[in-house]
C-alpha cells in the first residue's frame, strides 16, 4: 500500500470525482465502459499521487494498473469463457426449452411462473443474464399467450431468477471477481450462494412478480423470437433436442465436482483425511472451478453432439459463443484496475473508513458503498468487482473465514442490484423486450431489482450473524 498524499477529505472528493467522470463518459459522452474505466484509472491514479516512477519492488502507476487488471482477468476470463460456451450448447441444442417445458408441464397451468422461474434458475448457473433472458423470451411469450393475463406474471419472476444468479453465483464474473480480490474460497461461495439465490429470488422476483402482474397490465409482444433450436439435418430435418434428465445433469455436474472438492477441503483441514492424501488431492483438482467447468462443457459436447452436430459444428458454437462476451470480461477486469488504483491511493481506505466511523459493520459498509456506485454508474458488474476493490484490506486484515467472506460478497452483490435505472443496459433490455415505456419499467423492473437486492442483503446478513 503506498503511504496516501492526501488527506481523507481530499481522497474522498478524488473518488467523488472518479465515479462523477466515469458516469459522465458512460452516460452523456457515450463512450465505452471499458475505455472509460481505463481512463479513469488513469486519471484517478495520477490525480492522488500515485508515482510515475518508485525504486524497484515498490508500487507505481504503470505497475498498479496492469496488475490489477491482469489480477481480476486471470481468473475470471475461464470462468466465463466456458460458462458462455455450456450456455451456448444448451440454447442451441434446444436444451433450454426443454428445461421450461418439462417444468410447466409438471407444475400445471397455474404455477406456470414458478415453473419458468425455476427454469432459469437452473439455467442461469452458467449463462449471463442478458444472453439468458433472450434464450427464454420465446418461452415466456409462449406461456403467457397460453394462459393470458399480463406479461409480468411470467415476465418478471423469470428475470428475476436470471438477474440473480448473475449477481450472485459462480462462474459469473462479478462474484467470481469479488471472491478472489477478498480471497475467499469459490467453492464455499458456490455452495452457500445456492439457497441465498433461491430464497432471495422467491422473496424479491416471484412474490415481487405476482403482485405487479395482478396491478400492472403489459400486452404479450406479437413477434416472437425464431426457434430455440436451429440445428437442421442435411434434408433440412430439425435435430432431436436432449431429454429433460440429459439438460439438468449437464446443469448438476459442475455443482458435483465442486462441492467434491469442498467437502475434500473441509476434511483435510479437520484433519479427517491427512494432508498428505494423494488420491484427495486429485479428486480437488477436478472440483476446482475453472476444470468442474470444462469437464462440463466436455461433457456437454461429446454427449449432446451425437445426433445432433458435428465436432467441426460444435468448434462452431462455442466460438460463436466468445465474441458476445469479450467486452465483459474485458469491463470486469477494468473494474479491477479501477479498484485496484483505489486501493492503492489510500482512498479505498478513507471511503471505509468513513464508513466506519458511523459505527457500521463491515457487510454493511460493503452494501452501502456497492448500493453507491450501482446508483453511480448502472453496471452491477463493476460495482461488484470496485467494492470489492476498496473494501479488500479491511476484509482480509479481518481474517474471516470462507463463509463470513461469502456473506460480504453477497451483500456486495445486493447492493450492485438495487435501483437499476436507465443507465443500465438491463433496464433497456427488459423495457424493449416487454415492450414498456420508461415510466413502466421504473414502475416494474427498478421495483423487483431493489427489492431483489435487499433480499439478497437481508440474507447475507442473516448468514452473517449465525456463521
Amino acid at each position: 500500500m503506498i503511504e496516501p498524499a492526501y488527506s481523507t477529505g481530499v481522497l474522498l472528493l478524488i473518488a467523488v470525482g472518479a465515479i462523477a467522470l466515469l458516469l459522465v463518459m458512460i452516460m452523456k459522452l457515450k463512450i465505452h465502459a471499458f475505455v472509460a474505466l481505463l481512463f479513469v484509472s488513469l486519471v484517478t491514479a495520477v490525480a492522488a499521487g500515485i508515482p510515475v516512477y518508485a525504486p524497484e519492488g515498490e508500487p507505481t502507476i504503470g505497475s498498479v494498473l496492469t496488475t490489477g487488471f491482469a489480477g481480476v482477468l486471470g481468473s475470471v476470463a475461464l470462468l466465463v469463457g466456458l460458462g458462455v460456451m455450456l450456455g451456448r450448447m444448451l440454447e442451441v441444442t434446444g436444451g433450454a426449452q426443454i428445461l421450461a417445458d418439462t417444468l410447466v408441464s409438471r407444475f400445471g397451468e397455474k404455477r406456470a411462473p414458478l415453473a419458468l422461474g425455476i427454469a432459469a434458475l437452473l439455467f442461469g448457473f452458467p449463462i449471463f443474464f442478458d444472453a439468458g433472458l433472450v434464450i427464454f423470451l420465446p418461452i415466456v411469450f409462449t406461456v403467457a399467450r397460453r394462459f393470458g393475463g399480463s406479461l409480468l406474471l411470467y415476465g418478471i419472476p423469470t428475470a428475476a431468477a436470471f438477474a440473480a444468479m448473475h449477481a450472485i453465483m459462480v462462474p459469473h464474473p462479478g462474484p467470481v471477481a469479488a471472491v478472489e480480490i477478498l480471497k475467499g474460497e469459490l467453492g464455499t461461495t458456490l455452495l452457500v450462494g445456492i439457497p441465498v439465490a433461491v430464497l432471495s429470488w422467491v422473496i424479491g422476483g416471484y412474490f415481487i412478480g405476482q403482485w405487479q402482474g395482478k396491478r400492472i397490465h403489459v400486452d404479450i409482444p406479437e413477434a416472437i423470437m425464431g426457434e430455440m433450436n436451429d440445428l437442421k439435418g442435411p434434408n433440412g430435418e430439425k435435430m432431436p433436442a436432449p431429454s429433460f434428465t440429459h439438460v439438468l445433469l449437464v446443469l448438476l455436474l459442475p455443482l458435483i465436482l465442486i462441492s467434491g472438492n469442498t467437502v475434500l477441503s473441509t476434511l483435510i483441514s479437520a484433519g479427517t483425511i491427512p494432508k498428505d492424501a494423494e488420491w484427495a488431492r486429485y479428486i480437488m483438482l477436478l472440483g476446482m472451478t475453472p476444470i468442474a467447468l470444462l469437464i462440463t462443457v466436455l461433457f456437454a459436447l461429446f454427449t449432446l453432439a451425437p445426433g445432433r452436430f458435428t465436432l467441426e459444428t460444435g468448434q462452431k458454437i462455442m466460438d460463436s459463443a466468445l465474441g458476445p462476451v469479450c467486452g465483459v470480461i474485458l469491463i470486469t477486469g477494468a473494474g479491477g484496475m479501477f479498484g485496484a488504483v483505489l486501493r492503492a491511493s489510500g482512498i479505498g481506505g478513507a471511503l471505509t473508513g468513513s464508513l466506519s466511523g458511523l459505527g457500521l459493520p463491515l457487510i454493511v459498509q460493503a452494501f452501502l458503498v456497492s448500493a453507491a456506485l450501482r446508483v453511480a454508474q448502472g453496471s452491477a458488474t463493476v460495482a461488484l468487482t470496485t467494492t470489492a476493490g476498496l473494501i479488500a484490506a479491511d476484509v482480509i486484515a479481518a481474517d474471516l473465514s470462507n463463509i463470513h467472506i461469502a456473506a460480504i460478497v453477497f451483500a456486495i452483490a445486493g447492493g450492485a442490484t438495487v435501483l437499476s435505472h436507465v443507465n443500465d443496459s438491463g433496464f433497456w433490455l427488459v423495457g424493449k423486450f416487454f415492450q414498456m415505456d420508461v415510466k413502466t419499467t421504473l414502475r416494474t423492473w427498478t421495483v423487483m431489482e431493489t427489492t431483489l437486492g435487499v433480499a439478497i442483503f437481508a440474507l447475507s446478513y442473516v448468514l452473517w450473524l449465525v456463521a
